[in-house]
């Protein structure tokens, strides 16, 4: 028996001539008989309750429709954090064992936190395109180390890299609803249109999924599909259509506390909570609403509109699909899987904010300057996230947020919607489960296994219990079949066995010995509201022991309390592996935020070699950053301008001269003053300009990325009509970062990066 040319044992004969063989061609391969069509719909930063069918007031007839003709988990658990749920969910393993402690953004150099998922685990896609599955991605990535995933690659992590057949979507955690950074397969994209002409992500990438349907049951209709659809919606930025936009004026008049108890009212009617169940106490830093002044609540009742028209648009777009999937005719063989990838965010902060480039700086926004901007809150020109005691209102009835291991962070909405394969639809679920239980499910009804090596390395076993036992009728009594489940994220710890929790909320940078485990009998205190620690010592002392031995099995050690430090990490690596110096030569693919040259907070110089061949030739020589935060450098009416853009506020320095036509070099010398201030000078041919001073620095420059060349996404900068190309030509554009010395500029980046990390 010979061997073909992918090295697998040819089944036929081979004689002298074909006459006397017999050919063989390998089977096609193909799941087990009655495998479903798969679909995942993953909302991000969605909190328990929501969803209509989950207790809240927002309008999502869309998703109601997939709970009442399907099923809903009332006790579905996440990580916490989009990448890890994102890794844990496409590989039935827990996240740390597979490398994803925190976002892929960071890498610590602890095999629990590299920023990518472990070749030895899998993903399902994987492992479903190897059984005969049609594979496609649409939407938020959020799991390739981010300084990989520049038009350089290298794609190994990408979508198509782990099992994706095809893709389009973002690979960065969030990103701009209207001017997205956007990527088809394994390529950087432009939007096909502007806010103007009507544009929205949500909109776009359901186009995409549905003509992705279409193409693969139009030329492959006897291959089942797995298509993985991520919204950006809800994570911040909430942007909507205006329409949506004033349909919720007003809606949240009386106020976070009287929705919280309308909600949580609505929950117990629907028995998404059960009966008893006390509603949480205000989270710490959550004020009464009376207590707010009426500037303060304006601003939260904006953002909380805004929150809500981008949940009810994104449902609009979750109908487009299930509509899509009924025309094509696979609606009831088709598994929906609808879920949370974790609760509702915390990071707008005490009273909300604008741009959450502001949290993510450690830069409080200005009550004043924020109301004056309230008609900006859900359109391109903002960045918004909501206030504390929103985010709270959208966990009802649990403790604190995402980010959080107690309920508020890890109990999320899962809805399983399946006509050919669900006896009880409307039912609802109440078994512990975790995410890590959906890849187990899935493959358990393809009739598929995980395998124990693939592509040549050893493969790490399932964490995951298929839920397959709880879509039958009997399903909805049986016990759960979970046995435990370890959570840790940003230092913050959990662990539930046999119906009872014990959690920790950690305080970052103080002893983890020191930490406060409160303990719950879970399955008959929903809310977490009854702290039984001083009456079951003996029950708590079993679970912290129990957390020690799972965080040891899974990979959960060393216990790290980092997190925005980690962001600077892939600069650091640039910095000591590629150097100081980084030249470009155009024309250059859009670069991702990770994969720029790591300016932020940071004195570069920049310069520009360029070619005029007549005054009027200008454009932008390069935009990082967008309206809401970023930098530019561009040529227009003859002149140089360097604009930096502090939160909407424009500090532009100026060439002294106009750049000569024929070769020129331009540029911009920025640097470091005091604390947290900076001084920009534009340089024509060694010849400078005035200094501007600059009051404030960007550390974390913008979730967007750098263009060269251009500005085709949202403008960072209001001086000029996006994208402005450039029309003359740049031969090359460096970028040099002096060495960093025992100065005041190291003081003041530390005194920043310290600033920043106490509002992780």
């Amino acid at each position: 028996m010979q061997l073909m040319g992918n090295d697998e044992r040819f089944g036929g004969v081979i004689g002298r001539t074909v006459a006397e063989s017999v050919p063989w061609w390998r089977p096609a391969p193909r799941p087990g008989p009655g495998a479903p069509n798969v679909v995942f719909i993953v909302l991000d930063d969605t909190g328990f309750s929501h969803l209509g069918c989950y207790g809240s007031t927002i309008e999502t007839p869309n998703i109601d429709r997939l709970a009442s003709g399907g099923l809903r988990y009332t006790n579905f658990h996440t990580t916490a954090l989009c990448s890890p749920t994102r890794a844990c969910l496409l590989t039935g393993r827990n996240h740390h064992a597979v490398g994803m402690r925190g976002l892929s953004n960071w890498s610590s150099g602890f095999p629990n936190c590299t920023g990518r998922i472990a070749s030895s685990a899998a993903t399902l896609a994987e492992v479903l395109r190897d059984g005969g599955y049609s594979t496609l991605a649409v939407g938020k990535w959020h799991l390739a180390p981010m300084e990989e995933t520049s038009a350089a690659g290298p794609f190994g992590e990408w979508p198509l890299g782990r099992g994706f057949d095809r893709y389009y979507g973002f690979l960065q955690g969030e990103t701009s609803q209207f001017y997205p950074e956007l990527y088809c397969d394994n390529r950087p994209v432009d939007a096909p249109a502007t806010p103007e002409e009507g544009y929205h992500l949500s909109e776009d990438l359901v186009s995409q999924a549905t003509a992705m349907l279409r193409d693969q049951r139009s030329l492959a209709p006897d291959h089942p599909f797995f298509l993985y659809l991520c919204f950006g919606a809800t994570h911040a930025p909430h942007q909507a259509p205006p329409a949506y936009l004033e349909k919720y004026r007003g809606r949240f008049d009386a106020g976070w506390d009287e929705i919280r108890a309308q909600w949580f009212a609505r929950q117990i009617r629907m028995g998404v909570v059960p009966p008893g169940t006390d509603l949480a106490p205000r989270n710490p830093g959550v004020r009464p609403w009376v207590e707010l002044s009426v500037d303060e609540q304006r601003l939260a009742l904006r953002l909380q509109e805004a929150f809500a028209a981008f949940l009810d648009h994104t449902d609009a777009q979750i109908g487009r699909v299930v509509a899509a999937l009924e025309e094509l005719g696979v609606l009831d063989d088709t598994m929906i899987v609808l879920l949370s990838d974790n609760g509702a965010s915390q990071e707008g902060g005490p009273i909300g904010v604008l741009d959450t480039m502001r949290y993510f700086n450690g830069v409080p926004e200005d009550l004043e300057e924020s109301v004056s901007r309230l008609d900006d809150i859900g359109g391109p020109r903002s960045n918004a996230n909501y206030p504390w005691g929103w985010a709270q209102a959208g966990n009802t009835p649990l403790k604190r947020y995402k980010q959080n291991t107690h309920g508020g962070g890890v109990r999320d909405p899962l809805i399983v919607h399946w006509p050919a394969g669900i006896a009880d639809p409307g039912g609802i679920r109440r078994q512990f489960c975790h995410v890590t239980d959906v890849a187990p499910t899935v493959l358990e009804l393809a009739g598929l296994a995980t395998p124990d090596v693939y592509r040549g390395v050893a493969q790490q076993p399932v964490s995951g219990t298929s839920l397959a036992y709880t879509l039958t009728a009997e399903g909805a009594a049986a016990p759960t079949r979970k046995d435990v489940q370890h959570f840790e994220m940003f230092g913050h710890r959990g662990i539930w066995h046999d119906g009872w929790k014990a959690v920790a909320y950690h305080e970052k940078g103080t002893d983890f010995d020191d930490d406060t485990w409160e303990l719950y009998h879970l399955d008959e205190d929903f809310s977490e509201c009854h702290d039984l620690a001083a009456e079951r010592p003996d029950k708590l002392r079993e679970l912290v022991e129990r957390w020690w031995a799972e965080a040891g099995r899974h990979g959960g050690l060393p216990l790290d309390d980092r997190s925005g430090e980690l962001f600077g990490a892939a600069g650091r690596r640039h910095l000591a592996e590629i150097g100081r110096r980084f030249v470009f030569y155009p024309p250059v693919a859009h670069v991702n935020a990770d994969a720029a040259p790591p300016l932020g907070a940071r004195s570069f110089l920049l310069d520009a070699e360029i070619t005029r061949s007549g005054p009027d030739e200008e454009g932008v020589l390069v935009a990082y950053g967008a309206s809401t935060s970023g930098f530019c450098l561009y040529v227009k009416d003859g002149r140089v301008v360097f604009d930096y853009n502090l939160y909407t506020h424009h500090h532009q320095a100026v060439s002294a001269g106009d750049v000569p036509v024929g070769e020129a070099t331009v540029g911009v010398r920025f640097s470091r003053v005091g604390r947290n201030g900076a001084e920009a000078v534009v340089v024509v041919d060694g010849v400078e300009g005035e200094a501007v001073a600059i009051p404030g620095v960007l550390r974390m420059i913008s979730a967007l990325g750098m263009d060269v060349g251009r500005d085709p996404g949202s403008p960072a900068c209001d001086d000029y009509v996006a994208p402005f190309p450039f029309t003359g030509t740049i031969r090359r554009l460096v970028f040099e970062i002096p060495e960093r010395s025992r100065t005041a500029e190291a003081e003041a980046e530390a005194a920043d990066a310290r600033a920043q990390l106490s509002r992780q």
